[in-house]
């Protein structure tokens, strides 16, 4: 059975998540549907591409990805579908791509909408369902759309580099309130060199030793470690970090609301800096 992800920002207090499946499902009962999320804030690119790029590499190739995020950024008269590392992700074409795959897709093509139905996100998982049907059956994916076009491009969020320095943003926030930094496991190392490092955070908040598991320091104490995506990660051993120190993911649009909540002394923290000497 052709395999689907399904991640959102629509959330699940209604009945839009099940109505996407339906819809998918009428296009074609075969496909086997793999929630990865609703849940992601809405407007949060950074957020979505960290939580797409790392669940969609865990799939076999041959997968399909339908990426339902800020679908209404503008007055589309398409819909993408790229084919990348033999995956197949439909999303609008708003940037998103681009940062899920660190890179422009290998092959894409451009699928228009119907003119004389309403933009709503049913309308949009049906397109979606229609073209993945087809390519699951052996259908070309050029042969379904405009293969000659211009996507929207956004680049991913990178840390800032300095000769002794690393600063990155807070990418993401777990269940447990773990904090994800956009600095790899690999960046770190290679910027490292084998120097001590010092991880700061919320100004007087430091951290000194990369640690293995959250059993490395007794509980209630702060650590960094990798996480399962290779990324760095800022935790209290049984503990909730996010809120404790004040921190809080990283969203373009939310900077005027920090700017507020900043001159009104609730202060949130979006970068952690590592020093190195």
């Amino acid at each position: 059975m052709p395999l689907i992800t399904l991640t959102s920002d629509i959330g699940i207090q209604d009945f839009m998540p099940a109505a996407i499946k339906g819809q998918i499902m009428q296009e074609d009962s075969s496909f086997n549907i793999i929630d990865i999320t609703h849940l992601l804030s809405p407007f949060n690119y950074p957020q979505a591409s960290y939580v797409c790029r790392n669940a969609i590499k865990n799939f076999p190739e041959g997968t399909f990805h339908l990426v339902l995020i800020n679908l209404f950024d503008n007055k589309a008269d398409h819909v993408l579908i790229a084919e990348h590392n033999g995956h197949f992700i439909g999303c609008a074409d708003n940037g998103l791509i681009t940062m899920i795959l660190e890179c422009e897709p290998q092959k894409v093509v451009a699928i228009p909408l119907n003119k004389t139905q309403p933009k709503s996100t049913l309308a949009y998982a049906n397109v979606f369902a229609k073209a993945f049907s087809k390519i699951a059956v052996g259908e070309k994916l050029d042969t379904l759309g405009n293969i000659d076009i211009t996507i929207k491009i956004k680049n991913p969020l990178k840390p800032m580099l300095g000769n002794n320095w690393i600063e990155g943003q807070i990418i993401f926030i777990d269940n447990f309130e773990n904090v994800i930094v956009n600095i790899s496991k690999e960046e770190f190392e290679n910027h490292q060199n084998g120097r001590k490092f010092s991880i700061v955070f919320k100004r007087d908040e430091i951290i000194e030793k990369i640690s293995e598991t959250y059993a490395d320091v007794p509980e209630g104490e702060k650590l960094a470690l990798f996480n399962s995506a290779g990324y760095l990660e800022i935790a209290i051993n049984k503990g909730n970090a996010a809120g404790l120190f004040g921190l809080q993911s990283f969203a373009e649009k939310q900077q005027k609301v920090l700017q507020v909540q900043f001159a009104n002394n609730h202060i949130f923290y979006q970068t952690v800096k590592v020093f190195f000497e």
